[in-house]
């Protein structure tokens, strides 16, 4: 187990840890969250022994492997799929060592390094970088590109396939969602959820954390806070404490405040001063108690649109691309004030490419596209944090929009998005990729408009300001379209989704949970397809697509309910951990307390029951699930 004891941890002029002690035992997944600075980050260093504790101890199992994502790739030769294989530095030494044993015609030697090669799964090791690259989005020609073809982005996910190729004990993972599709996250999600060994994560995407960790790291006022449960477990009970902790700093404030008026009146008076030095020394005794207060300095919130135009776009056969490369055709789209939709659809698919258009950054090849003249574009993609002047200010930035405005409102505005202080006046260049994101949104606020394009507006933000956006775009007016790869943003932002697929834009009935699905059979249509293609060449493909689409509608029902199934042990299984922490609280055993215990008894009976029961359910629906899956595999 990973064991840190009463740590403390200075960088600089900041204290991060002080006093502080946690415990991870073996195989658990942690989700480690806090505000920005507040040294996540600098935990996972102090793990991998790259930094070291300016007070207390940290001890890890001798001889753990420890994975984690390196946060650059040079522009290698090499290609994508050897620079993934490059991550298994214990292959690539017996590799190396082979090849001696080769050229110096050592036998003994050369059976030696087969052995140890096999017994660390080397011989398949190009066919797992292979499943790992395609899973990350890697066509199986890209595999063979050079590295340095690759953009940024894409680099970092061959860096995401080094670490989950290497055989490891600990995997640390520090933001791997950014750079990644919706797709991509619904693959990353399954391969972590069935890692073996120890995680802990840090996300700023609160579904992706929700769906792996089973504890929290909370880092908070210099300490490690343990919660038991996924991120909203920890929201739910954090909200409790905090308010808890509110009415104790309050009823703590009357007290001293009684006690400091009695003090001071009556501690020169003879008669009264044993009382009141007695009362002098309980003040100075008692622990000061922190307010309760809403952790977030951002206050984001769209002004009302000066226009509201109906319609904004209309879109008839419209075709778009780049060059003569059609990469969508046909679309028909009216958007009205009001419209929320998100775009759904694989990576590449062309979901960017309609942003492009309506941003008027790409032109209709053909067809009829008409804007309303009163359109005014808000729009937010990765490349526009490169457009701001790296030299300016926040506050100039502000002040070219609006040259007429007071400065102390323009202070006021920016300071919603957490620019506050010297911060206002510091130049652009040092910020990091969430303090530009946050500024090229506070301009595009600013502007008013009355269409919001957002393409992966949530990248490089963290937790607080993802729930800022969030919550400001319930209020917002006009139309908006948004891509994005978090979960939570869409749910509660989208009314409506339309996937885009096969150079095709078209309504999508259902949710994000009916889009996974829709992935999951898409993908295995594809391998059906495939491996029928290699054993029969010559079969009916009309009959195999209406068989598949056969296929789809008999598992979705099924596969909802699973869905929903799973979504309710889980809420079973928090409220049993709730439960157990209660039973092992020893004031629960004492004589007023019966009532109680009796109460948490017959409930943790209750639900172990009903956990049990829906668990035999959901095996139940599994096997009726692969049933018809072999009936129309058969049928192929």
């Amino acid at each position: 187990m990973i064991s840190i004891n009463q740590a403390q941890l200075i960088r600089g002029s900041k204290t991060l840890l002080d006093e502080t002690s946690l415990t991870i035992y073996p195989g658990h997944k942690v989700g480690l969250v806090g505000a920005n600075g507040t040294g996540k980050s600098s935990l996972l260093a102090l793990i991998l022994g790259k930094i070291s504790l300016d007070k207390g101890d940290i001890s890890l199992p001798s001889g753990w492997q420890i994975a984690t994502v390196a946060q650059e790739t040079p522009a290698l030769e090499v290609t994508a799929i050897d620079c993934v294989i490059d991550g298994d530095v214990e292959y690539r030494e017996l590799e190396r060592q082979l090849h001696q044993a080769q050229a110096d015609n050592d036998g003994h030697a050369i059976a030696i390094l087969h052995g140890k090669i096999d017994a660390i799964g080397g011989y398949a090791i190009r066919s797992r970088a292979a499943s790992l690259l395609a899973g990350l989005g890697f066509g199986e020609a890209e595999q063979s590109n050079p590295v340095k073809s690759f953009s940024g982005g894409w680099r970092m996910r061959l860096n995401l396939a080094q670490a989950l190729l290497c055989r490891s004990d600990l995997l640390l993972l520090d933001e791997p969602t950014n750079h990644l599709d919706l797709d991509t996250m619904y693959w990353l999600e399954g391969w972590i959820k069935a890692y073996q060994g120890t995680l802990i994560l840090i996300s700023h995407d609160r579904d992706f954390i929700d769906g792996i960790v089973t504890e929290i790291i909370h880092v908070e006022n210099h300490k490690l806070n343990y919660y038991k449960g996924n991120y909203t477990a920890f929201e739910r009970i954090r909200a409790e404490r905090m308010a808890q902790q509110q009415v104790a700093f309050e009823r703590q404030q009357k007290e001293r405040a009684h006690m400091q008026t009695f003090v001071d009146r009556f501690r020169y008076k003879a008669s009264k001063a044993k009382q009141a030095q007695s009362r002098l020394k309980a003040l100075e005794r008692m622990a000061e108690l922190l307010p309760s207060q809403a952790d977030s300095q951002f206050h984001m919130a769209f002004l009302e649109p000066e226009t509201l135009p109906n319609p904004l776009v209309t879109m008839e056969n419209v075709s778009v691309g780049y060059g003569d490369t059609e990469i969508l055709k046909s679309v028909q789209l009216n958007l009205v004030p009001g419209a929320r939709i998100g775009l759904l659809g694989r990576n590449g698919a062309g979901k960017s490419t309609l942003i492009k258009l309506l941003s008027e950054e790409l032109s209709p090849m053909k067809g009829k596209y008409e804007t309303n003249p009163g359109l005014n574009i808000g729009y937010f993609a990765q490349h526009q944090l490169e457009s701001l002047r790296l030299d300016d200010t926040p506050l100039q930035h502000l002040s070219r929009l609006a040259p007429t405005t007071r400065e102390q409102e323009l202070r006021n505005f920016l300071g919603c998005y957490g620019f506050n202080g010297d911060m206002v006046l510091s130049p652009v260049r040092p910020f990091s990729g969430g303090e530009k994101a946050r500024l090229v949104l506070a301009l595009l606020v600013w502007q008013r408009p009355n269409l919001l394009l957002l393409d992966e507006p949530t990248n490089h933000l963290d937790l607080e300001m993802r729930h800022a956006l969030t919550m400001a775009l319930q209020s917002f007016e006009g139309a908006m379209i948004i891509v994005s790869h978090d979960r939570h943003l869409l749910r509660l932002s989208c009314s409506d989704y339309y996937l885009v697929d096969d150079g095709q834009v078209r309504s999508f009935d259902g949710d994000l949970d009916d889009y996974h699905l829709w992935l999951l059979d898409a993908a295995k249509a594809a391998n059906r397809e495939e491996a029928s293609l290699e054993a029969k060449p010559a079969q009916d493909k009309k009959l195999q697509k209406r068989l598949e689409a056969e296929l789809r509608q008999k598992l979705s029902p099924l596969r909802k309910i699973q869905i929903k199934m799973e979504k309710e042990q889980q809420k079973s299984s928090s409220r049993l951990s709730e439960l157990e922490e209660m039973l092992a609280d020893m004031s629960l055993y004492e004589a007023e307390n019966k009532a109680k215990l009796t109460q948490v008894l017959n409930e943790r009976t209750l639900l172990t029951q009903a956990l049990e029961e829906s668990e035999m359910e959901w095996l139940e629906v599994q096997e009726s699930i692969e049933e018809i899956e072999q009936e129309v595999r058969s049928a192929f």
